[in-house]
């Protein structure tokens, strides 16, 4: 019978599974589906864990058939009954719960829900801003629920993990001064102090490496932090970092213990054993052979340097380039020759996204020699054989050559290896990891004509090349690294400045004298002068290491309340306008 009172659930529906037929359980749900056969009435009844088919039979229980009969999709339902063995031909072994039914003995019915706007299960999806409209919803589906489920493992795999290493987690401040770091920061006004304001941090970096002053020596937390920046598929305005210092720690130990979280992740959640080490690149090697400081490294091909080739060949933009310092490089793809003129030029565009001037793409013909463009003509037989050497290439394969300044040519022939891996289904399934490490300490910003910080502040330089702040400062390599997994950056790190007098030579480097440093980093510089021992830290974002673990490429997924491209939350309407009255405690007044 339908029973007023609560029904307390006993069991998850999953569990049913590993039950006997005859028990007695009450389980609690949602009505994903209704079929009525017959006189009897079948629901399939969800959780969190998955579904369990309910039978409503007029012969044993009369009284529930009429209610049954009325229960809409998404109706939220306690129901007690006997499980019995379903017949062999209604067995369904795409379900956990699929060999067992539910003989419905009592039922409440605690909430009728109006027809969803979403697409609940099945058929194609509803576009992502009704789903993130209505995220509640969204959440429900079986998908997202083992995106969800999925993020609260790893977590407790990182916890589990750093108390087993002797980390501490400590908890920072979410309201902080604004210190420039390189995106804007979200500010927070004060009422106590008119004209003042907080901000939120975007990362806890001068915190933790405070706590290394004061002696807490190895430090974690999964921490929330706060950029203002526009959004992509990979970004949002709020997320979440694992965040790690350590002293009196080497590079190579936060390597190695980093390493084996990782491969604990992995092995736990997909049961993928990481070969350890993972390899590593430095900064350079990645920027030249695959165009990139976060490289994909599960399909081969290589940019080829084939400066030396084309010098003195005649081809006078290729001369001009080299005379001015650039280079001529190339990246080759398989079988392109087949290519049409419409599909050559599509990588072109791709290529002068990123800056370049143009791309030159000529053939390998069956004589292995080259054919096409000004290559061909230009240059000896020996030289073409050289470049068709140098890139592998076999006949009917494409070389597509860029030339130009370093950077623009790697990243336009960065894109365009990608954009091969991807037409050609080269890429391997796997995980390809790769510490990259020795970035160069500075980036020289010529509009503005000052160098900036390639990390942040407080990254420090090798101890080799500390005398080149002063001589030759675009040449600092730092002690920084990132972890990248298959072209994606999972976290980033570095050995720390804790030496005062060196962070101060930083930031003159970085045109910040030693009034404004005081203003801005007064509290951190004098902690550094209390005895600060030498340490290095990461940061992972656990955002992104979600989107690998669960195979999907848009970062809102993972996100329990995510927001939009344009940084709204569809779901609140945040941001909201705020009243006058509002703005008047805190001493604000927006323009109009």
């Amino acid at each position: 019978m339908t029973d007023t009172k609560l029904l307390e659930r006993s069991h998850y529906n999953a569990q049913a599974a590993e039950l006997n037929p005859g028990d007695t359980i009450t389980v609690a749900g949602w009505v994903r589906k209704r079929r009525d056969l017959g006189g009897l009435v079948f629901v399939d009844l969800y959780d969190r864990t998955g579904i369990l088919q309910v039978v409503f039979d007029p012969i044993r229980n009369p009284d529930l058939l009429d209610a049954a009969s009325q229960l809409n999709r998404e109706t939220v339902l306690t129901v007690r009954g006997t499980l019995s063995l379903r017949p062999a031909e209604a067995v369904n072994p795409g379900m956990i719960t699929g060999n067992v039914e539910l003989i419905a003995e009592k039922l409440t019915i605690h909430a009728v829900s109006k027809l969803p706007p979403i697409q609940m299960t099945g058929g194609p999806e509803s576009n992502e801003e009704l789903r993130l409209r209505y995220r509640y919803l969204d959440l429900r589906r079986t998908e997202m629920y083992r995106i969800i489920k999925t993020r609260h493992d790893t977590a407790q795999i990182v916890y589990t993990f750093y108390k087993d290493e002797g980390f501490i987690e400590v908890t920072t401040p979410q309201l902080l001064r604004s210190t420039p770091e390189g995106a804007r920061d979200f500010i927070v006004p004060s009422r106590l102090h008119p004209g003042s304001c907080y901000a939120l941090p975007q990362s806890p970096q001068m915190l933790k490496q405070i706590l290394m002053v004061a002696g807490v020596d190895r430090y974690f937390q999964i921490v929330k932090c706060f950029r203002d920046e526009d959004s992509r598929a990979d970004r949002q305005p709020e997320f979440t970092q694992i965040d790690v210092e350590m002293s009196f720690t080497s590079m190579e130990t936060l390597f190695a213990i980093h390493e084996r979280l990782i491969r604990k992740i992995f092995k736990e959640i997909l049961g993928h054993d990481c070969l350890l080490p993972f390899r590593r690149m430095t900064w350079d090697t990645a920027i030249d052979r695959y165009g990139s400081d976060k490289p994909d490294l599960r399909f081969e091909l290589e940019i080829t340097d084939i400066s030396d080739q084309v010098r003195g060949a005649g081809i006078s933009f290729m001369d001009n380039v080299l005379e001015t310092g650039g280079v001529i490089r190339m990246v080759r793809y398989p079988g392109g020759s087949k290519l049409s003129r419409k599909q050559i030029g599509d990588l072109e565009v791709i290529a002068k996204k990123r800056g370049a001037q143009g791309l030159v793409a000529v053939k390998v013909n069956e004589n292995n020699l080259l054919t096409g463009g000004p290559l061909d003509k230009l240059l000896s037989l020996d030289k073409q054989k050289a470049i068709i050497h140098a890139a592998d290439a076999v006949p009917g394969d494409l070389l597509c050559v860029v030339a130009g300044k370093r950077m623009v040519v790697a990243e336009a022939l960065g894109d365009v290896r990608l954009e091969i891996g991807k037409r050609e289904s080269l890429k391997r399934h796997t995980f390809e990891f790769l510490w990259v490490t020795e970035f160069p300490l500075l980036e020289f910003v010529p509009d503005e004509n000052r160098f900036t910080a390639m990390h942040h502040p407080f990254t420090a330089p090798f101890q080799d090349d500390i005398h080149l702040l002063a001589d030759d400062p675009g040449k600092c390599r730092a002690q920084a690294y990132d972890l990248v997994l298959n072209g994606v950056e999972l976290g980033g790190g570095s050995v720390r400045i804790h030496q005062p007098e060196v962070q101060s030579q930083m930031f003159e480097v970085l045109g910040i004298n030693p009034e404004k440093a005081q203003e801005q980093f007064g509290f951190f510089l004098e902690a550094l002068s209390y005895g600060t021992p030498p340490h290095c830290g990461i940061a992972f974002g656990l955002d992104r290491l979600i989107m690998i673990l669960v195979g999907t490429d848009n970062l809102r997924d993972v996100i329990a309340f995510p927001k939009t491209l344009q940084a709204v939350c569809q779901m609140t309407q945040a941001p909201s306008p705020m009243t006058q009255d509002q703005l008047d405690i805190v001493g604000l007044k927006f323009k109009s």
